[in-house]
């Protein structure tokens, strides 16, 4: 979709964005994001890529670190991440000059989602983003700009699961392959299949004949609020990767996008924090397991 900037930038605009992984690849002057590279044999490599890139080397040369990746996602995250993202945005703004800085702040989602927003770590995690703001709010007026602030959703309580997955496969819906005991989803076989993303799930129904059927599970499940037509052309949600369902769930009720029903029967990905190879938002990897470089599994 059309950025908020397009316009802006056709007509002469110096555009720059920072820490916002979806955008990647669009029309901007300058870009910086994290960008590790995963090692065969365990580990990563930490690293950021950018535009232009000498502006990676220059950022971590000036903060005297490279950007911490590991308190940026994760059983570690924390405001190491937002300290370091602070002084780079503060950097940007007084060396590159952009005349529009696109920027996030993360470490608030973490306790929002590990706590509970009404905890007092929340509060502390809000306070230091207060910090923050005022901070960047200095620089940016030295070197006058306008500032807005804006936050993507917010986080509630909840205390209540659904597992759609489970009930897809309970039903015959969906299939998995067992390798080695673990079992992965088999999409090719599959009727449908679900991606949760906390209080909504996208339900992927291969089979249009299952429709009716997949529809109707869903009817008769507690918790959940509203089932969407993703395709109806007008509910406002519509789009190509849309799922032919969208579940939205009551409050107090969010959605988990695991299938198996014992521990040992996960995947390998399952106790580890891998939001590329994961079909759907796992809460878990921002909470430590008994070994620290596993998550917790309940």
């Amino acid at each position: 979709g059309a950025r908020i900037w397009d316009n802006f930038r056709l007509k002469g605009g110096k555009v720059a964005q920072m820490f916002i992984q979806q955008s990647l690849g669009t029309d901007s002057d300058i870009f910086f994001s994290p960008a590790p590279v995963h090692k065969h044999n365990g580990g990563m490599i930490l690293d950021c890529l950018s535009n232009p890139p000498s502006l990676n080397e220059r950022l971590t040369t000036e903060i005297g670190a490279n950007f911490p990746l590991q308190n940026y996602w994760g059983p570690f995250a924390s405001r190491r991440s937002s300290d370091w993202i602070v002084k780079a945005v503060k950097s940007v703004m007084l060396n590159e000059k952009p005349d529009f800085l696109f920027t996030y702040i993360p470490h608030l989602d973490y306790d929002l989602q590990r706590f509970g927003p009404d905890s007092k770590e929340a509060e502390l995690g809000f306070n230091v983003v207060m910090d923050y703001i005022k901070e960047l709010s200095e620089t940016a007026k030295e070197q006058n700009y306008r500032i807005i602030i804006m936050g993507d959703y917010p986080i509630t309580n909840a205390s209540h699961v659904i597992f759609p997955n489970k009930l897809l496969r309970a039903a015959g819906l969906f299939e998995t392959r067992n390798i080695r005991g673990m079992l992965y989803p088999n999409y090719y076989v599959s009727s449908a299949f679900a991606v949760a993303d906390h209080q909504i799930a996208h339900v992927y129904v291969f089979e249009k004949d299952k429709l009716k059927a997949v529809k109707a599970l869903f009817e008769n499940t507690e918790g959940i609020d509203r089932i969407i037509d993703g395709k109806a052309g007008n509910t406002g949600i519509e789009h190509k990767r849309s799922g032919e369902l969208v579940l939205i769930g009551r409050k107090g009720y969010w959605f988990d996008y695991s299938w198996w029903n014992e521990k040992n029967e996960a995947p390998d990905y399952a106790s580890h924090v891998d939001i590329h190879n994961k079909p759907g938002y796992d809460p878990c990897e921002l909470l430590r397991g008994w070994n620290p470089f596993n998550i917790k599994q309940e």
